[in-house]
C-alpha cells in the first residue's frame, strides 16, 4: 500500500477507535448512574440515564457510518478487515449496554411507582452493579491498549457477576413463598439483576473481540483453556 494512503488509513483507523472510547465513555457513565439510581433509589438520576440514551443511539450510527465509508473506500486487507469488523461488534455491544442502563433506570422508577421497595433486598445487588461497571471501564480500558491479558481478566471476573446474579434470584424466590405480596416489587428487581447481568455480558463480549483483533483467534463459545492457550 502507498505510504500516503497508508498513513491516512491509520489515521482513520485512529478516529474511528477514540469516538468508540467516546462511546464507551458515555456508556460508563451511564451505567454508573443507572447503579447509583439503584442504590439512592433516585427517579432523577434515573431520568438522566435515560436521557442519555439519545446520545448513546446517536453515536452508534454515527461510528458505523464511519465504518462502512472505511471499508467502501480503503478496500482493507484481511487484517485491517477483521480490525475494523470488531470495532463495529464492540460498538454494537456497547450501546446494548447503555440499553440495559436504562432498563435499569427505568425499573427504578417503577419500583418506585409500585412502593415498598426497602422491605426488599436491593441493596445487595449493588455489589453486583459495581462489578459489572468496573468491568466495562476494564474492557474500554483494554480495547485503548489492545491488552489481551486485562481481556482474561474480565473474562474470569463475569463469573463473579453470574454467580451474585443467581444467588440474588434465589433469595428473591424466598421473599416471594415467604410473602406473596412481595412478588410484584421482586419481579422488578429480578428484571433489574438481569439487566446488571448483561452489561458484564457486553464488557465479557468486547474483552473476546480484543482477543479476536490482537490474535486473530474467534474465541466466543470457547471453553476456558482454549482461550487461555490463544491468549499465550
Amino acid at each position: 500500500m502507498d505510504k500516503h494512503i497508508s498513513s491516512q488509513f491509520d489515521a482513520e483507523l485512529t478516529s474511528v477507535s477514540s469516538r468508540v472510547l467516546e462511546l464507551g465513555g458515555l456508556v460508563e457513565s451511564q451505567t454508573r448512574q443507572a447503579v447509583y439510581a439503584l442504590a439512592k433509589f433516585s427517579a432523577d438520576v434515573a431520568d438522566q440515564v435515560i436521557a442519555t440514551e439519545k446520545q448513546v443511539n446517536s453515536l452508534e450510527v454515527e461510528i458505523d457510518r464511519e465504518l462502512s465509508s472505511i471499508i467502501a473506500r480503503r478496500q482493507p486487507t484481511a487484517r485491517d478487515l477483521r480490525l475494523l469488523m470488531a470495532i463495529s461488534k464492540i460498538t454494537t455491544n456497547l450501546e446494548r449496554a447503555g440499553d440495559e442502563a436504562e432498563r435499569i433506570a427505568r425499573m427504578v422508577k417503577l419500583i418506585l411507582e409500585h412502593g415498598g421497595p426497602r422491605t426488599l433486598p436491593a441493596s445487595e445487588l449493588r455489589l453486583a452493579a459495581d462489578l459489572a461497571s468496573g468491568l466495562m471501564h476494564k474492557a474500554l480500558d483494554a480495547f485503548a491498549r489492545l491488552d489481551v491479558n486485562t481481556a482474561l481478566v474480565i473474562l474470569k471476573e463475569d463469573d463473579l457477576i453470574d454467580a451474585e446474579f443467581n444467588g440474588f434470584v434465589r433469595k428473591l424466590i424466598t421473599y416471594m413463598m415467604e410473602d406473596p405480596r412481595t412478588i410484584s416489587p421482586s419481579l422488578d428487581l429480578l428484571f433489574v439483576a438481569k439487566a446488571i447481568e448483561r452489561v458484564g455480558d457486553h464488557a465479557k463480549n468486547i474483552a473476546e473481540f480484543i482477543i479476536y483483533i490482537v490474535k486473530g483467534a474467534d474465541v466466543r463459545h470457547s471453553p476456558r483453556d482454549q482461550i487461555e492457550a490463544a491468549v499465550e
